[in-house]
């Protein structure tokens, strides 16, 4: 059996191959309400049909000022939940394992599609005013929103708002529940001493300044069954090797942190913290050392998994058959190639391994 269609026991859940559609925003909701369309049912059920073992959404904010767009989707109310059933039922009903992105984008939200810009949103046309960890705020080139410090009783909203949106992601039908602390977002802001600068119980040293995502991913396991895994997506280096940054040493200490809180897996990332946040490289696997540094060095046993270049079934493989990380991670690749786990069985000569949907035999041979 090839490593990349290989089971991967979670708790009680199986996934039933190692390919995972990364969380892509698609920017996508209609009327700005945050609801999920037709557009976000054919884009991730595309990808349950193309075998990928699971699939999960886009950052899928637990409060409205917690979008990243004004058109991103949400989990802030049952309607939200009632949107995103049909989308889990045809996920779940393919093989896959359907799982959601809980998230708040901090003080990085409130601002307009990519391909529209990707500049502040103000109040007056549609916008909002942001949070973060303190008042300052993300140093756009141009005025920035108005950017709030949370105190005790905002961020005891945060963590209400992760767990109410675990409780409807549980109803709509999701079997994994990610918690956002990456990319520059609300959790990895309060995490780097580039952006927290606090002096109370959520701020200063490491275990004050991880104390937010600890609090956020025990709400959530709180409220997720013992037989589901909760993930956390990081961002194991800030990119920043000449500031007083978020560290890969850092990540590993958090990991174990995480694990003790109930977490199962860590999705590796990284970066987003500043605009000069840049990675060393960009090919292939640029990402890859962080999650197989994290997978080794933790006390814990903790699952991770790598996201950040890999294109190919080759790739793939590589990564689990060498055990450094326990699940592929596909973004991009899954833009371009929604059945990328179909053509990589069937490159890594692995078509008994997975079940392609009958309707698609004559075209990819299974």
């Amino acid at each position: 059996m090839t490593a990349l269609f290989s089971p991967l026991e979670l708790r009680e859940t199986t996934v039933p191959n190692r390919v995972m559609v990364s969380p892509m925003c698609q920017y996508s909701c209609d009327d700005r309400d945050g609801l999920a369309t037709d557009w976000h049912r054919v884009h991730l059920g595309s990808r349950a049909v193309g075998g990928a073992g699971l699939v999960m959404t886009e950052a899928t904010a637990v409060e409205p000022r917690g979008r990243i767009s004004p058109e991103d989707l949400g989990i802030w109310s049952d309607d939200h939940r009632a949107a995103l059933e049909p989308i889990t039922e045809f996920v779940s009903a393919q093989g896959s394992v359907p799982a959601i992105q809980l998230a708040h984008a901090g003080r990085k939200a409130s601002t307009s599609r990519p391909w529209e810009g990707h500049e502040p949103v103000a109040p007056e046309d549609g916008g909002w005013d942001v949070v973060g960890p303190s008042g300052e705020p993300w140093p756009y080139d141009g005025e920035a929103p108005r950017t709030e410090q949370l105190d005790q009783q905002g961020i005891e909203r945060v963590i209400d708002s992760f767990r109410s949106g675990a409780e409807r992601a549980l109803a709509a039908g999701f079997e994994v529940a990610e918690v956002h602390a990456a990319h520059g977002y609300l959790l990895h802001e309060f995490l780097s001493p580039v952006t927290n600068h606090r002096e109370d119980d959520y701020g200063g040293d490491f275990d004050d300044r991880t104390r937010l995502t600890r609090e956020v991913t025990a709400a959530v396991r709180e409220v997720w069954p013992d037989d589901k895994p909760v993930f956390v997506r990081i961002s194991a280096t800030d990119w920043l090797p000449d500031w007083d940054a978020w560290t890969v040493e850092d990540s590993v200490r958090l990991a174990d942190q995480l694990a003790d809180v109930g977490a199962n897996l860590i999705d590796v990332s990284g970066g987003g913290i500043h605009p000069q946040s840049r990675p060393e490289s960009a090919g292939p696997n640029y990402q890859l050392r962080y999650a197989e540094r994290i997978r080794a060095e933790t006390d814990s046993d903790i699952a991770v998994g790598a996201v950040g270049g890999i294109t190919t079934p080759e790739q793939a493989e590589a990564v689990i058959a060498n055990e450094r990380a326990d699940l592929a991670i596909v973004g991009r690749e899954h833009l371009r190639d929604p059945y990328f786990a179909l053509h990589a069985a069937d490159a890594l000569d692995a078509t008994d391994e997975i079940e392609g949907p009958p309707q698609y035999r004559r075209a990819i041979g299974f």
